[in-house]
């Protein structure tokens, strides 16, 4: 953008950040429950495990058979995982070792799906990962005739040029603001990516490209959330953060028809913002975690913020509770669907309208069952329409469980958990759709 637009969007934001000072709503009814059919194995963020913690999952639909379909997790520093749709590991893929000794390692915090990139003239369907070690987007093609054959389906074809995306500096990639969340969507024959920055409130939209036969990737926009808010009482407020921090964006998820991005700011809430000529256009905040505008203090002998919340001023939303995470979009018929968010801090997930103004239309959550445990703290998540086969016949919803039990000893795990989305659905007092024919992902674009 230029210095011109990104100062009138400066002052749009302002006035969308004002939230008016209107009634809130009752609260809806409590959260329905749900309980999943399958789970990946446990992993421990400790040396025996391998620095492995679970954190943001992706689904890759078999052409051929969907019921062999893939189910991909980042698992930080312990790399990336490929699963099958019974939960079985069938691929690691280990994160990039530090370059030097002062350096730090790769670290895969988010992943997402391409179908169909154009690559050294064949269409490849790539799994893109955010690097948040060393500040890039790694690319990994997948093989259909690998999967087919039970051999690894996963293949690295990150060209070797790639630099950081927003460091200036390889210096610079050690302070560690670097790429955090990631969503991509395809454009026609084009193919893109929105990442976040650790600590800072900014999104970048990058074009992937074909160098050689390997993927690179090009900047075409920035875009700068807000930092401050205005309350509807006329004080200014900021997020609870540490020092130096500011409220960052994780989760998150483009409607894959309409092309809008929505953006989880963990301690502020979920925005809409639509991608036009790969231009980030004006945000609009869709809803507010319920810690929105509470003053706040930091406890340094601790090192964390402390809520003040006997003076929550009530300016706060219903629906959400810091932190806001994991976004995924339900693709309906004729622009029809669902926004899912993870609502970290009470474990549930706010379900919203894909169309007209987003309205909230529940929460649910993912308990105990007799297959699995319950999902607590939930980072990632994604969901998909159409049939997986026999174990998942109406779509698929994978979500992030940040407290894997039972656990193993005093080592806390965490892992993937898989819910029939027509078990969602089926949840809430009036039904959520369940359409399975009306979006095909690979088609999305």
């Amino acid at each position: 953008m230029s210095a011109s637009a990104l100062t009138a969007l400066a002052a749009a934001l302002s006035v969308l950040a004002a939230v008016p000072a209107t009634p809130r709503p009752a609260p809806a009814a409590g959260p329905v429950s749900v309980t999943a059919r399958a789970e990946t194995p446990a992993v421990y963020d400790d040396d025996a495990g391998g620095n492995a913690d679970a954190d943001d999952p992706a689904v890759w639909v078999d052409p051929a058979r969907p019921g062999r379909s893939l189910v991909i997790g980042t698992l930080k520093e312990g790399g990336l995982d490929v699963h099958g749709l019974d939960g079985r590991r069938l691929q690691h893929i280990a994160a990039p070792q530090a370059p030097g000794e002062d350096a730090a390692p790769g670290r895969f915090n988010n992943v997402d799906l391409v179908y169909g990139f154009e690559l050294n003239g064949r269409r490849t369907d790539l799994a893109v990962v955010s690097d948040r070690g060393r500040d890039r987007i790694r690319a990994y093609a997948i093989d259909p005739a690998a999967v087919a054959a039970g051999r690894a389906p996963l293949r690295d074809v990150t060209a070797a040029d790639v630099t950081p995306v927003f460091a200036a500096t390889e210096a610079e990639v050690d302070d560690q603001t670097t790429a955090y969340g990631l969503s991509a969507y395809r454009d026609g024959d084009d193919a893109y990516v929105v990442v976040s920055q650790r600590e800072r409130s900014r999104l970048r939209l990058l074009e992937l490209e074909d160098r050689g036969g390997r993927v690179g990737y090009r900047a075409e926009d920035t875009l700068d959330l807000p930092r401050s808010f205005t309350l509807p009482d006329g004080t200014a407020w900021r997020p609870c953060a540490d020092p130096g921090e500011l409220p960052q964006v994780e989760g998150m998820a483009v409607d894959q028809e309409e092309h809008v991005l929505y953006a989880a700011q963990e301690a502020v809430g979920l925005w809409r913002i639509e991608l036009d000529d790969e231009e980030f256009e004006r945000p609009e905040l869709l809803d507010r975690v319920r810690e929105y505008g509470t003053p706040w203090s930091y406890d340094a002998a601790e090192e964390e913020c402390v809520l003040d919340t006997a003076h929550d001023p009530g300016f706060g939303g219903d629906h959400l509770s810091a932190d806001a995470e994991g976004v995924t979009v339900y693709h309906g018929d004729d622009g029809t669907g669902y926004v899912l968010a993870s609502s970290q801090g009470d474990d549930t997930y706010a379900v919203y309208a894909r169309e007209g103004g987003n309205a909230y239309l529940g929460s649910f959550a993912v308990t105990d069952g007799p297959a699995t445990d319950g999902v607590q703290h939930s980072d990632g998540a994604t969901v998909v329409n159409v049939p997986l086969g026999a174990a998942f016949p109406k779509g698929l919803l994978v979500t992030h469980d940040g407290e894997a039990t039972p656990a193993d000893g005093e080592r806390e795990g965490t892992n993937f958990k898989f819910t029939r989305w027509d078990a969602v659905a089926a949840a809430f007092p009036e039904p959520l759709t369940v359409d399975t024919r009306s979006f095909d992902p690979r088609d999305a674009g």
